[in-house]
């Protein structure tokens, strides 16, 4: 992967990270919350995060102190 298809990748992954964070909160809202789904949201948000975070450290040079 070049860098600019990193970037591309890594704002996909923080739009879905946004979309996660809101149905997290309209599912919390809710009188009686499927906590299943809450928790599933809540691991695939993490790992959405974990590989924005991978991602980034892809884009950041090694620099040899």
């Amino acid at each position: 992967m070049d860098e600019v298809e990193i970037r591309d990748r890594i704002e996909m992954l923080k739009q879905d990270h946004r979309d996660l964070d809101a149905a997290i909160d309209t599912l919390r809202l809710l009188p009686m919350p499927d906590m299943i789904q809450l928790q599933r949201f809540k691991k695939k948000k993490l790992l959405l995060k974990d590989e924005i975070a991978m991602l980034e450290d892809l884009l950041i040079p090694d620099i040899i102190a």
